[in-house]
């Protein structure tokens, strides 16, 4: 690496709007400010609500049924078949 051509990279401190505060390190001169953090934010405490726009979540849930179940009738007739040829033997 050349000398001079890079900037420093020093430790900041983070600080979000709900006031939790971190140190990390960046380029950037002075203290971060941000909105949200990991501490706040709602997919990470845990607080996030999932809704069921439109039933998508129902009909990928029948739609995943009709799959297994397929797959279940397969296997019953690969398995009849394979007893039958085991009689047959």
């Amino acid at each position: 690496m050349k000398a001079g051509i890079h900037p420093t990279y020093d430790e900041v401190k983070v600080i979000c709007a709900c006031g939790s505060t971190f140190e990390t390190r960046s380029t950037h001169k002075g203290d971060l400010r941000v909105e949200i953090c990991s501490s706040c934010h709602p997919f990470f405490t845990g607080r996030q609500k999932l809704i069921d726009t439109e039933g998508r979540v129902d009909r990928f849930q029948k739609k995943f049924a009709k799959a297994r179940e397929l797959q279940a009738q397969k296997q019953a007739a690969l398995d009849a078949k394979a007893a039958k040829k085991k009689l047959l033997q």
